[in-house]
């Protein structure tokens, strides 16, 4: 499962998603920054950003 936390882009926001592929969760969190942050424009390095800080979620044991 891959995971983007938006407070590593967007510091003090606490939204995260989960999805089985990056490209889900960069459509998830492109959603996320026009409807909560106010981002009309969304360019190639938002979309480089995001993509640079979505991990694959570790299983808690």
């Amino acid at each position: 499962m891959r995971l983007f936390e938006c407070g590593s882009l967007v510091p003090g926001c606490d939204w995260h998603t989960r999805a089985d592929s990056d490209a889900e969760v960069v459509r998830r969190a492109v959603d996320h920054l026009r409807q909560s942050h106010g981002e009309t424009l969304i360019r190639e390095t938002m979309v480089d950003n995001i993509k640079a800080r979505i991990v694959e979620e570790t299983k808690a044991a």
